[in-house]
């Protein structure tokens, strides 16, 4: 793995979100080559068309509301370069990720990790060193 670096999702790159607020044990669905699961409490995430569901707590915690439906990122990443293809497990379930993608962490010690293409990365976050 390359060396972790500290960044900031750009502020104009917002997404669109919805709260699942049903009584339901959630559903699972297939994502970055595994399987994801969503539970009641979670956020249906449309990322600039990518769409994807992110763990309640986590999204509470690391975005804030810009108006009616749409949010920011607003807390750090740290992120490092992958030298070679692998996976991680995320809160929703196991991330399939190629050489030269990002793995972003939410936390500076490495945990709450998801993966991101390098292209789609670069689009939305800049370094905050």
């Amino acid at each position: 793995m390359g060396e972790r670096h500290r960044y900031r999702r750009r502020p104009d790159r917002p997404v669109v979100a919805v709260r699942l607020r049903l009584d339901t044990d959630g559903f699972d669905y297939r994502k970055w080559g595994g399987q994801q699961h969503c539970k009641s409490g979670d956020w249906l995430v449309d990322n600039d068309g990518d769409v994807y569901t992110v763990d309640g707590a986590t999204f509470d915690r690391t975005y804030r509301e810009v108006g009616k439906g749409t949010f920011v990122k607003t807390t750090p990443v740290w992120a490092e370069t992958s030298t070679e293809a692998g996976s991680v497990q995320t809160q929703e379930g196991r991330t399939h990720f190629a050489a030269g993608d990002y793995l972003v962490s939410n936390h500076e010690d490495g945990t709450d990790r998801y993966a991101v293409q390098a292209t789609k990365f670069d689009a939305l976050y800049e370094l905050d060193e």
